[in-house]
């Protein structure tokens, strides 16, 4: 008796830790489901946003620096994808 009272009581210990009883407790609400996925799913986008927009940003300053080092083939290409890129930055899209 006291061998499945030990497997019993860590079993309830490992799922414990496992948190079970908090996800069981958030999938009996599901509007507490649904903004926490709302939140996370939001917070993900902008983090996606502002990481894209450094990465584009560093992308570019590179490559106005190797344009503006007149390398021969590399720079002509540089230059161009420089051009289309501040066109594109200021167009006028309304």
């Amino acid at each position: 008796m006291n061998a499945i009272y030990h497997l019993t009581f860590k079993g309830s210990q490992l799922l414990e830790e496992a948190r079970i009883r908090e996800y069981t407790e958030l999938l009996q609400s599901p509007w507490s489901l649904i903004w926490r996925n709302v939140l996370g799913g939001t917070a993900r986008g902008i983090g996606i946003a502002i990481g894209f927009t450094f990465f584009a940003a560093t992308i570019i300053y590179i490559l106005q620096i190797l344009g503006a080092l007149n390398l021969p083939i590399i720079g002509d290409y540089i230059a161009d994808i420089v051009r289309i890129v501040q066109r594109q930055l200021e167009l006028n899209t309304y």
